[in-house]
């Protein structure tokens, strides 16, 4: 449809049809759902809703089939007066029916390509099921593994998070602007703007206080790269943003997201959040709540009615101009003519089944090679792993036959469809015997079970970690570690002397100290998906080779927290030279580093990288060419990231440590070597002052070249005034 049909098409609305089309609800809600039927009787007479909101309203959340979302939009255009479809939406976070490793896990790839492949098959899948938009990326900065939603997040880094993001939304939506011809790609969600990730004591739901300045700094910038993209919606956070719900800001939703970042296309809020304003104490009532929100820029409200009940009177009683609501309802009129639903409201599912898009052995494969680079190796005392297929194993622990391995956040994905570790193990190892053991309790049966199948293996691989439940939304813990079962059965394996591997299955950081010491191997696969059994054995016998780097520190301990790379300096920081005294920032009982650093993580290769000399001296505005050689010196093909770090080392505003501005993954075989060349641009050495500009000081700057955050030879490089 052109353009000038839309506004045509705004014109011949009521003012009760563009009201409608800013609500969004579930689709048992509607006519010609095929679930859940039942319910919607009560439901609609508790939100007070009728048949005429409902055969008005924009948009569906969280449809379950192709079937249901065909019959939904069939009952929906014969009763809309203006034939105007709906568009169904849902969180399609880290794959749909071919579930891929989280994305905290998805961030330890350090690879764009694989992100990128998690999104494009994501979005495969679920048009073939009907969906038009995911609620995805989530783009929030983590700095906090208590907070459930990390699982969510790729990690505490902005610089990586806008990487990865810009590859997923490329991924989801492939060319933006040909999603109405491309019907295997999805509209993309950035969320949550702003600064969710910063909820304080990793709390769910609770509040956010930062400066205006480290808003910008840091917990923007990934938000803004995927919307410059070319992200088609963007959701509010639950959170206040300087006081004030991110849900009603005007602020942050029409200064900084429309006018700074111009963002064109539609806001929605999460769910209920436009309500929810309410119990932050900045609205009184559903009217103010409604008013508010639409004055801030939210288009589309989810799962409440303030906007459905309230808008209208308010535009009565000249409270609010219509033509707010004219704005929103355009911009979503423009996202489904985006989609191509004007022309085809079921975007091809009448005229060909894709359900042979679903589930493929091509969409395994390619999950499966997700979780091979995700992984990180945290431990490998002299070289344990890989191991021989001969080699007779002991299978133990709460993970060794659970199918609870496709991670937070999974939809739509079935957990019989996944590939449980010892079915995994069982395709490789000659020799396996399996014990299962329950995930909080570990008792003296256990013991003697366990003893016998360690006294008939050569190693014990010992699975542990979380429950998918424990982690996600509302999955906040005030403690981040395992039961203490599991840790107590670790040691107790230790006690009979074999070689342990631990394989850890997670949606966090942990305390894994005890781990790491209690074990000769230790193996982060996070929650890996459908192809877990099958990625943890392909690593343990070397058929893959290690290649993941940490994408969010590990803590000493929970007290550390929040623990960060990329942390401020101090006036009296503790150094290798004062250690010893007393008043210097510092714990009395844990070190000040984090148990695993960020960018972390081993290989079963050797590595070495040697950086070609760079110039003592540039100039404001200039850019810097850093040139790193890496050689594998063994004899095991492998990858490594190569990650190039800056700080500022006298600046208007205290600058960080350290911060990542470039990374790249390398593969290469046995002996290769090859030369890489990065480009640090003036915004690697730029940052916001205390007005908000985006500025560069000049002075020495230190260039950091490595394989992780603290892995790293050091450069010092003069910036000049020009």
């Amino acid at each position: 449809m052109k353009q000038e049909n839309l506004t045509a098409l705004l014109a011949e609305m009521t003012l009760d049809e563009k009201i409608a089309q800013c609500l969004q609800l579930s689709p048992f809600l509607f006519k010609g759902a095929k679930k859940n039927a039942e319910l919607t009787g009560p439901v609609l007479q508790e939100m007070k809703l009728t048949d005429a909101h409902t055969e008005n309203a924009g948009s569906v959340l969280g449809s379950s089939s192709a079937e249901d979302m065909l019959g939904i939009q069939e009952a929906y255009l014969k009763t809309n007066r203006l034939g105007i479809p709906l568009i169904f939406m849902a969180d399609v976070i880290h794959g749909y029916k071919t579930v891929f490793p989280i994305p905290l896990a998805l961030g330890c790839s350090f690879d764009r390509e694989t992100v990128r492949t998690m999104a494009e098959v994501a979005a495969l899948e679920a048009t073939a099921d009907g969906h038009h938009v995911t609620f995805s990326p989530m783009l929030d900065l983590v700095r906090d593994p208590r907070w459930g939603r990390v699982m969510e997040s790729t990690g505490e880094d902005p610089f990586l998070n806008s990487e990865l993001g810009k590859a997923m939304v490329a991924g989801y939506q492939g060319d933006a602007s040909k999603l109405h011809e491309n019907k295997a790609n999805l509209a993309a969600c950035v969320k949550h703007f702003a600064a969710y990730g910063a909820a304080e004591a990793g709390l769910e739901y609770n509040t956010v206080n930062m400066s205006t300045r480290e808003l910008y700094q840091n917990y923007l910038p990934a938000y803004e790269a995927a919307i410059h993209a070319g992200a088609k919606l963007v959701m509010t956070a639950f959170n206040v943003v300087d006081g004030v719900p991110a849900t009603m800001n005007k602020w942050l939703n029409r200064d900084v997201l429309r006018q700074e970042m111009n963002f064109d296309g539609v806001l929605i809020s999460d769910w209920g959040a436009v309500a929810e304003v309410i119990n932050h104490g900045t609205a009184r009532n559903p009217a103010e709540a409604a008013q508010f929100s639409m004055e801030a820029g939210v288009d589309m409200e989810m799962m409440t009615t303030c906007y459905i009940h309230e808008l209208k009177g308010l535009i009565e009683a000249n409270k609010l101009s219509e033509s707010l609501v004219d704005e929103a309802v355009l911009r979503i009129l423009q996202l489904k003519n985006d989609l191509g639903l004007f022309e085809d409201p079921y975007r091809g599912l009448k005229e060909k089944s894709r359900q042979t898009d679903i589930l493929t052995p091509e969409n395994r494969r390619k999950s499966r090679e997700a979780g091979l680079e995700s992984a990180v190796l945290l431990e490998n005392k002299q070289q344990i792993l890989p191991l021989a297929e001969t080699t007779k194993i002991a299978l133990i622990g709460p993970l060794a036959t659970s199918n609870d391995i496709l991670g937070g956040w999974n939809v739509y994905g079935d957990e019989k469809d996944g590939v449980n570790v010892e079915t995994g193990l069982q395709e490789v190892f000659s020799e396996l015997i399996t014990v299962s053991t329950d995930y909080t309790a570990f008792t003296e049966e256990d013991k003697s079970t366990i003893a016998k199948a360690i006294q008939a293996s050569e190693v014990v691989v010992l699975s542990l970690g979380e429950k998918n439940e424990w982690g996600g939304e509302a999955g906040s813990l005030a403690t981040i570690r395992l039961p203490e079962a599991q840790y107590d059965l670790a040691k107790y394996v230790q006690s009979f002397g074999k070689p342990v591997v631990i394989t850890l299955f997670n949606g966090r950081p942990l305390e894994v100290k005890e781990l790491a010491e209690a074990s000769d191997a230790l193996l982060e696969l996070w929650f890996p998906g459908t192809e877990a059994g099958r990625v943890t054995a392909d690593l343990l016998v070397g058929k893959s080779n290690p290649s993941g780097k940490l994408s969010m520190s590990f803590p000493q301990t929970t007290g550390q927290i929040p623990v960060y790379y990329n942390h401020l300096r101090t006036g009296r920081p503790q150094t290798e030279a004062n250690k010893g005294e007393r008043y210097v920032s510092h714990y009395l009982d844990i070190p000040n580093e984090p148990y695993y650093p960020f960018g972390y993580g081993k290989s079963y290769s050797k590595f070495e990288w040697k950086t070609a000399e760079l110039p003592k001296q540039i100039q404001l505005g200039e850019s810097l060419e850093v040139k790193v050689t890496l050689k594998n010196k063994s004899q095991i093909a492998g990858k490594e990231v190569i990650q190039i770090y800056v700080q500022d080392v006298t600046a208007t505003i205290s600058r960080p440590v350290k911060e990542l501005k470039e990374f790249e993954k390398v593969a290469l075989q046995p002996g290769e070597e090859k030369t890489v060349t990065f480009e640090l641009t003036t915004e690697a050495f730029s940052f916001y002052n205390h007005q908000l500009e985006k500025v560069q000081d000049p002075g020495v700057h230190r260039i950091f070249v490595g394989t992780s955050s603290e892995n790293v030879d050091t450069f010092e490089v003069e910036v000049g005034e020009v």
